[in-house]
C-alpha cells in the first residue's frame, strides 16, 4: 500500500471494527485520521458521514473508510454530501468494482455483516485499486458530481 492518510468513522455498532482497521492500517505505514465514533453509547451515524465527508472534500484524507452495523445508513448518508462517493462493500470483489468503475472515495462496511480480516481485505483492495477511467466510466462518474 502507498502511504497516504486515511480517514475512518463509525456509529456505536462499527466502534470495534474501527479499531482494529486503524491499527491494521497504522502498522502498515499510513496515517490515520479518526473521526469518532470512540464508544458503546448510542450516536446518529449521519453525524460521522458528514464529518467523513468534510475530511474529504476538505483535503485532510485521501480517502475513508465508514462503519455502521449494516453499512447502509453510513453510506447512505454520506452520499449526500457533494463529492463524495461511498460504495457499501461486502468483498474484494466489490471493493476493487467501486474503485475501477465508480472513483468511490469512500468504502462503507457493516461491522455486523462482515469481520475483521474480511474488512481488512476490502479496504487492502480499496486502497490499491486505481480508477479505471476510460470514456464510459469517467462519463458516469462525472454525472454525479
Amino acid at each position: 500500500m502507498t502511504v497516504r492518510t486515511i480517514a475512518l468513522a463509525s456509529d456505536h455498532a462499527g466502534v470495534e471494527l474501527k479499531a482494529q482497521l486503524a491499527a491494521w492500517l497504522k502498522g502498515a505505514g499510513h496515517e490515520v485520521l479518526d473521526l469518532g465514533t470512540d464508544g458503546p453509547a448510542s450516536v446518529d451515524y449521519p453525524d460521522f458521514a458528514a464529518a467523513m465527508a468534510a475530511a474529504i472534500t476538505g483535503g485532510r484524507a485521501e480517502r475513508g473508510v465508514l462503519i455502521c452495523g449494516s453499512g447502509i445508513g453510513i453510506s447512505i448518508a454520506a452520499n449526500r454530501h457533494a463529492g463524495i462517493r461511498a460504495a457499501l462493500v461486502h468483498d474484494v470483489t466489490t471493493a476493487r468494482l467501486a474503485r475501477e468503475h465508480n472513483d468511490a472515495n469512500v468504502l462503507a462496511l457493516g461491522a455486523r455483516i462482515i469481520g475483521p480480516e474480511i474488512a481488512k481485505d476490502c479496504v487492502d483492495t480499496f486502497l490499491k485499486t486505481a480508477f479505471e477511467g476510460g470514456e464510459r466510466h469517467s462519463r458516469r462518474v462525472a454525472k454525479m458530481g
